[in-house]
């Protein structure tokens, strides 16, 4: 058996050579992170960003659609990230931010190596800590793609690679930079929130340099723990997080003691507004707008260094002629009237049965069925018609639209879409009739779950919103709005003799049979001054869909967009000029340089004179006309003129209305042509479509910061006029038969 040396003692030669391993650990573990320091700074652990990188760091970073008054509409994004500068976030982030992740942040020089031997002995002793600068941090979130790897055999060379990358950065940029970038770039978590511009939208509706020390604590402390200190999911926890940085707000110095008390005896004071492209203001033009985008670059070949410009990516900026307080006024009128509209369609057809007195309404069903998500995924799940049709009669949960708000469910699918055929849907745009640009676009009901637009997409039957057409070819030919015509039918060459529901006999003024919308008489002014010229001067005033060369045409047979019949009622207002509605100013990338400058078309319509006397003949239509609702149910008597629109079978109710800075035009129906109010006292657009632009107008009147004056009159033209308006005179300058009356044989 081995005994011990009764002398243990080491010896002097036993010292030194155990001396000399420890050193030679030493020593070749200071070369061995010398040799890892040296392979990372030479990219063989992967590439490290350049000069050019960090310049240009990249991230996903959301491009916003921006109103003409700086407001931020939306935006187009993967992750919902803006950027801002430092002079626009308040100190109190910046001072939440320093006290609890980096209290030398200002001192070193983007490693804080006290700290790092800090937290080693914190380690040791079983209490973990995170070691990261602020700038280290941001080193981690600007040039790893997959965030922090959790493979310690994967995690020390991303380290050094941070570590190396913050220290260029630090010599690259100033704090005041480092902290801004920080602040752009970090994730805030669950809904779509990266940035710190995009949480304090989404958690306080406001922004960074609107935050308090409380608010700014809260965003701060989440950053520890996105998840876990939630403050929707967790509000326990992120109100104790909160209350932790305000007291190292507090050790800092950023805060007194008392200071820092108030602000933790206080409640969250959440004002929560999750992004979603469903939600906010003009959701149907933001959709829209996008696409128009994408075309406009395809077109134009704009792109970047070769790339196509991504708008979920490359944080472009949007400059719209879209005013955000209009768009929410136009968005309010419509929900205040709708509500009570579909009420009375509802109403009208209770009772009454749809598959008997709606003209093949089952295969207004099957067609409804076939263009659904629900058949395309059955059909591509090899169903057959008999399971699909059993499929669509299975109730099933679902989440549907009402006025009221949506709502959940148990319901038939094919109940569904019976459901959604009978919703009356609706569509408003208003421009500045002498700029062009469009200040509120209300393309349809309810973006989330009816996605077509109805402003410039859509295009439905225009009625008597055309016969302006007819009358101002013939104001341009010397008619007079004073000149009067019997009321009886017209017969055109062809055999065409258009029916009428005013058959009461007498005669009536021109601006009388248009206030009216009489169809005998503005037939005859047609068959004077022939098809032809009306179809031009249609065309003329932007009207870009097909319009048939026939006699009909005075009656809006063809089809429309909102977007095109307002943008032509326009030259009314604009002595003639028909300028090009425009809604997208500029694009510019994320460092201001222009990509692209809209500059609108304009052509001269009509003349001057013209212009002026259709803006007389259409106030008459709210004087005494179809329009006269205008005055003595909504209490608008200053000078405004319109023209209301019904098309066959009350299918559609129009109303563009003029006002000398504004015109508006509202369109509503239902989806299929077929369903309809039966009556026209319900579906004649002067109850369907007016009240939505009086409730509109009202709204814009009452705001006086908007600029929009109520007592305000058409300009005349800038020469005398030379068309008498007044019928008193005009009767005492015919002395006989004119020769407008000669060539209509009267």
């Amino acid at each position: 058996m081995w005994t011990k040396p009764a002398n243990n003692k080491l010896t002097p030669q036993d010292i030194k050579r155990y001396n000399l391993y420890v050193w030679k650990f030493i020593g070749a573990c200071f070369a061995f992170v010398i040799l890892v320091i040296m392979l990372t700074t030479f990219e063989i652990f992967g590439k490290l960003p350049s000069f050019r990188d960090l310049e240009n760091p990249k991230s996903n970073q959301a491009s916003e659609i921006i109103s003409s008054d700086k407001q931020v509409l939306g935006t187009y994004y993967v992750e919902n990230r803006s950027n801002v500068n430092y002079k626009d976030i308040s100190p109190n982030v910046i001072n939440a931010l320093i006290a609890t992740e980096d209290k030398r942040f200002l001192e070193h020089s983007g490693i804080d190596f006290s700290r790092i031997f800090t937290i080693f002995l914190h380690n040791l002793l079983g209490s973990k800590q995170g070691g990261s600068t602020i700038t280290q941090q941001l080193a981690l979130n600007m040039f790893s793609d997959k965030g922090r790897e959790h493979n310690v055999w994967k995690r020390i060379p991303q380290k050094l690679k941070e570590l190396i990358t913050a220290v260029r950065i630090e010599r690259r940029y100033t704090k005041e930079e480092i902290i801004t970038m920080y602040l752009n770039t970090v994730d805030f978590g669950a809904y779509s929130t990266f940035g710190i511009k995009s949480a304090s939208r989404v958690y306080f509706n406001t922004t960074p340099d609107k935050l308090t020390p409380d608010e700014a604590a809260l965003l701060v402390g989440m950053l520890n723990g996105t998840a876990i200190y939630s403050p929707i999911r967790h509000p326990d926890k992120a109100l104790a997080r909160r209350n932790l940085v305000l007291n190292r707000m507090d050790e800092a110095g950023f805060l007194s003691h008392g200071q820092a008390e108030e602000f933790k005896s206080k409640p969250l004071g959440l004002d929560f507004k999750p992004i979603d492209h469903n939600e906010g203001l003009a959701t149907y033009f933001r959709d829209y707008l996008k696409q128009d985008i994408q075309r406009i670059f395809e077109e134009k070949s704009i792109d970047n260094n070769g790339t196509p410009w991504d708008l979920n990516r490359d944080g472009l900026k949007i400059y719209t002629t879209i005013n955000s307080t209009m768009q929410d006024y136009a968005e309010q009128a419509q929900k205040e009237y709708m509500r009570n509209l579909q009420n009375q369609f509802n109403q009208h057809w209770k009772g009454h049965s749809l598959w008997k007195e709606i003209p093949d309404f089952k295969s207004l069903l099957d067609a409804g069925m076939r263009r659904s998500d629900r058949y395309r995924e059955l059909r591509n799940e090899g169903k057959s018609d008999d399971e699909i049709k059993a499929d669509f009669d299975t109730p099933v949960k679902m989440n549907i639209f009402t006025w009221r708000g949506n709502i959940d469910t148990t319901m038939k699918p094919i109940d569904s879409i019976v459901y959604c055929k009978m919703l009356l849907r609706n569509s408003l745009m208003s421009m500045d009739p002498t700029t062009g640009y469009v200040k509120a676009w209300v393309g349809g009901i309810n973006f989330e779950h009816f996605k077509y637009d109805q402003v410039k997409q859509g295009m439905r039957q225009v009625g008597s919103t055309a016969k302006p057409f007819t009358y101002a070819v013939a104001i341009d030919n010397g008619m007079s709005p004073c000149m009067v015509i019997p009321n009886v039918p017209v017969t055109f060459p062809d055999g065409y003799t258009p029916g009428s529901s005013d058959t009461r006999a007498g005669n009536l003024t021109l601006r009388q049979a248009l206030g009216y919308s009489q169809n005998w008489i503005t037939a005859a002014v047609l068959k004077e001054v022939g098809v032809p010229a009306v179809v031009e001067l249609t065309k003329k005033m932007g009207i870009t869909s097909k319009i048939d060369p026939y006699p009909s045409v005075f009656l809006g047979p063809f089809d429309a967009s909102v977007y095109d019949m307002t943008g032509a009622y326009s030259a009314f207002v604009n002595h003639g000029l028909w300028t090009e509605p425009t809604y997208l100013l500029r694009i510019e990338d994320k460092n201001g340089n222009v990509l692209y400058e809209n500059k609108p078309k304009v052509t001269q319509a009509l003349n001057e004179q013209t212009a002026y006397v259709m803006t007389y003949m259409l106030k008459g239509v709210i004087e005494d006309g179809t329009g006269s609702r205008m005055r003595y149910k909504y209490g608008l008597n200053n000078p405004i003129g319109g023209k209301t629109g019904t098309t066959q079978n009350n299918s559609d109710g129009w109303f563009i209305g003029i006002t000398p800075q504004l015109v508006t035009g509202v369109w509503t129906g239902c989806e299929d042509r077929a369903i309809h109010f039966r009556s026209t006292s319900l579906g004649e657009g002067a109850n369907s479509a007016l009240p939505i632009f009086a409730l509109y107008m009202k709204r814009v009147y009452a705001n006086t910061e908007l600029g929009i004056k109520k007592n305000v009159d058409f300009d005349p033209p800038k020469a005398p006029l030379t068309i008498t308006l007044d019928c008193n005179a005009y009767k005492q300058q015919q002395p006989g038969t004119t020769e407008a009356d000669k060539k209509l044989s009267f």
